[in-house]
């Protein structure tokens, strides 16, 4: 049985929201991650408008590694205004009923009889723990998925949802540049309750904005990247890394060369004044 790697592959900009792989070009991609010891991949129904999913099924397929070789992630409950789907706005749906037939969709597109995990991609205003509860058991005990998780929940929603069902995983923001979680309950909950937090977007703005901020942060990136000598985004994998809560970021990156970068956060361990040295950066002031 595989055992989740450190760094996951994000898959949403593997079709029609972004690089637009064919089939052959996907089963590349999953094998290079593979080989380089990635084998966690994570999937949302909602990705390439409800479309992403089985095309990497299909290229899975094709690939020949084993299913206990890697681990598959999915998430539901959004609803987007789609040609792929009857609605008329964007919404969630957390009921049974739906939990159960968004994990089903999403083991037929994806070509396999189990998710290693399951995630509610949003936290729903009308969520009834009982009722997720109810559809997570069934799911579980019907061998379709192995563990349950949430994804962009505060402390308070996972307080409500823990309440009725274990919750593994909580999928959130986190990064250098946005650091909240840091300080507002969420990583130490997770960390107190052995949720394991996987980061999206962990490189935050610092390639995507030009502001004082990331002047400031690119600025001591690049003289730790020297004294590591590794890439400036590998520091920051390995910000996050540092964390106790042990968070495993999510990289969306289709670039070979990058993913292999951010692979060599895994063998960095950031000096105690380092880390501190890029929070106050981040911050534009020292530690209070």
């Amino acid at each position: 049985m595989s055992t989740q790697s450190k760094i996951i592959i994000g898959c949403m900009s593997w079709g029609n929201w972004g690089k637009q792989f064919s089939t052959k070009e996907q089963a590349d991609m999953i094998n290079f991650c593979v080989a380089n010891g990635n084998i966690t991949f994570d999937h949302a129904d909602i990705y390439g408008h409800y479309t992403t999913e089985k095309e990497f099924g299909k290229a899975f397929a094709q690939t020949g590694i084993k299913r206990e070789n890697i681990q598959l992630i999915s998430k539901c409950g959004i609803q987007l205004v789609s040609e792929n789907r009857n609605n008329s706005i964007k919404h969630y749906n957390t009921s049974k009923d739906y939990i159960i037939s968004s994990a089903e969709a999403s083991l037929k597109n994806l070509k396999t009889e189990y998710l290693d995990t399951f995630l509610l991609h949003r936290p729903s205003p009308l969520m009834h723990p009982d009722e997720i509860a109810e559809a997570i058991n069934t799911l579980k005990e019907d061998g379709k998925i192995k563990s349950f998780g949430v994804s962009n929940f505060t402390t308070s929603q996972l307080e409500l949802i823990s309440s009725t069902t274990n919750v593994a995983v909580n999928q959130i923001e986190f990064s250098l540049t946005q650091h909240k979680a840091m300080h507002d309950g969420t990583l130490d909950y997770m960390l107190q309750h052995h949720i394991q937090p996987m980061i999206w977007s962990p490189l935050g703005n610092v390639y995507r904005e030009d502001t004082e901020q990331t002047f400031r942060t690119k600025k001591l990136l690049s003289s730790l990247a020297k004294k590591y000598n590794v890439s400036d985004a590998t520091v920051l994998l390995a910000w996050i890394l540092k964390h106790p809560a042990k968070p495993s970021p999510i990289i969306g990156t289709t670039n070979k060369g990058r993913i292999e970068a951010s692979n060599q956060a895994l063998d960095i361990d950031l000096e105690l004044e380092d880390w501190f040295a890029l929070l106050a950066e981040s911050q534009g002031h020292e530690v209070a």
